[in-house]
């Protein structure tokens, strides 16, 4: 193989517009997500795509060279998912930045490197909404929302990220770019592959642009929400809600977030609460009331020491806000290994008095927030990398958690992906078969394994 300054120089000159970095200070950055992988390599290079060409051309130069190539978008991934690789490149498409909405077919054509709040403000402006919202929207882009396919709080009613992507283009392994799907409702030709890349995050192929159905703006919100005395009670209360109906919001946070968020923000929390639960209702017309007033009894009914409803958005807002923030307070009590467990609702009880006995064995603060009303948690386990003990307990109940999650029928990962941080618990979840399969799949479209080396397999 040429030197790598040679190399280096042969890619430059392919993609002329793009920059390639390899100022050791520029790039540092660029070696981890938000889950502060210990074990980032260091990259030869970062290359800031700025078209599907651009793209190309990387992955055409790294599959005759045998380079590894990860792609990335804003790097707010949990999952150790865009972590670089020793001698490889980091591929960010944070350039690629444009959009076209279509009104009439309600669609929105998007390059990745725009952030989900930036497409929910540009389809705003044309009376449209694009529901996916997850807690980091504000600093997450849209194209690392389909590599991952992320959720979200209003997920519960409106779907993850792959209910909203309609088409992909791909630049595959080889610098091959493919057309998948496209700005159609309805579209049953040939394999489902539009399917197949989302969530594949960046194993197969690398996204450069997304075609995303839009719907009406979402309607006025009232928000519920109440402050529980026992876990058992809020849980109970959730499956209550869920059973009947299927609110647009239904939030969980226990008492070390209800806590941490309360001594960051001063809101006035409950600090004695062992569970608070936010809900809300966006049907039209009265049964907005009718749905609000339910919950607010069903909480009532399940011991809420403390009951809030409010119609006004910004009072709602501020709720809102305070879950979405629930990560960042935490994480000021010390670096986090963060969990995305979940499972089927009626296993949410036992997920939840499993994670407090493991972290109760192990002698490891662990805050849990959650999408309660769909199953999807994030046990969130704080620890102090310079404590070797505290640092073994901390990951022995990281695994432990997962293989809770998976006994009680759920998964190990409900939004934030795979990675590389949550792999060697993969094959527990899925078996064998599955996993030969996944090999396959992967082996086909990338004989080499360049791409993203390392995660999920």
């Amino acid at each position: 193989m040429a030197a790598p300054h040679v190399l280096l120089a042969d890619l430059q000159a392919a993609i002329p517009h793009a920059p390639v970095l390899t100022d050791p200070d520029v790039t540092e950055p660029y070696r981890r997500d938000w889950a502060k992988d210990p074990d980032a390599g260091v990259p030869l290079a970062v290359i800031r795509a700025t078209s599907t060409e651009d793209v190309q051309e990387v992955m055409r130069w790294a599959s005759k060279h045998g380079i590894a190539v990860v792609p990335r978008g804003a790097g707010s991934g949990l999952s150790g998912g865009s972590t670089a690789v020793e001698g490889g490149v980091v591929l960010t498409t944070e350039q690629m930045r444009s959009i076209t909405v279509d009104p009439v077919t309600r669609t929105a054509v998007v390059q990745p490197g725009l952030l989900n709040a930036e497409v929910k403000r540009a389809v705003a402006e044309h009376g449209l909404w694009y529901p996916p919202d997850p807690s980091s929207f504000e600093i997450c882009s849209i194209g690392g929302n389909a590599a991952t396919n992320a959720g979200g709080l209003c997920c519960v009613k409106y779907g993850v990220t792959t209910d909203y992507v309609l088409g992909l283009q791909v630049v595959l392994a080889d610098g091959t770019a493919v057309r998948l799907g496209g700005p159609r409702l309805k579209d049953v030709a040939g394999l489902s592959l539009t399917k197949l890349f989302v969530g594949s995050e960046g194993t197969l192929g690398v996204i450069t642009e997304i075609t995303l159905r839009l719907v009406p703006p979402q309607p006025p919100a009232s928000t519920v929400v109440a402050s529980f005395p026992a876990l058992d009670d809020a849980t109970a209360a959730v499956l209550a809600i869920t059973r009947v109906m299927r609110p647009a919001m239904l939030e969980f946070m226990d008492r070390a977030s209800i806590n941490a968020v309360e001594d960051a923000l001063k809101m006035g929390l409950d600090r004695e609460a062992q569970a608070m639960l936010i809900a809300q209702s966006d049907s039209p017309g009265a049964d907005r009331t009718r749905e609000s007033e339910f919950m607010a009894d069903i909480f009532a009914q399940h011991n809420a020491t403390e009951v809030f409803a409010t119609d006004d958005k910004d009072e709602g807002e501020a709720f809102t806000a305070a879950r979405r923030f629930a990560i960042p307070a935490v994480e000021r009590k010390g670096p986090l290994l963060l969990e995305d467990v979940g499972v089927p609702i009626p296993a949410l009880p036992q997920l939840l008095s499993g994670i407090a006995n493991i972290a109760a064995e192990r002698d490891v603060l662990v805050a849990v927030i959650a999408h309660a009303g769909d199953g999807n948690t994030h046990p969130l386990i704080v620890h102090d990398p310079a404590d070797a003990d505290m640092t073994a307990r901390a990951h022995r109940a990281f695994g432990e958690i997962m293989e809770l999650a998976v006994s009680l029928g759920g998964t190990i990962t409900g939004e934030h992906g795979v990675g590389r941080l949550k792999k060697a618990w993969l094959p527990d979840q899925l078996g064998d078969d599955v996993m030969d399969l996944t090999r396959r799949i992967k082996n086909a479209l990338d004989p080499q394994g360049i791409l993203n080396p390392g995660a999920i397999l």
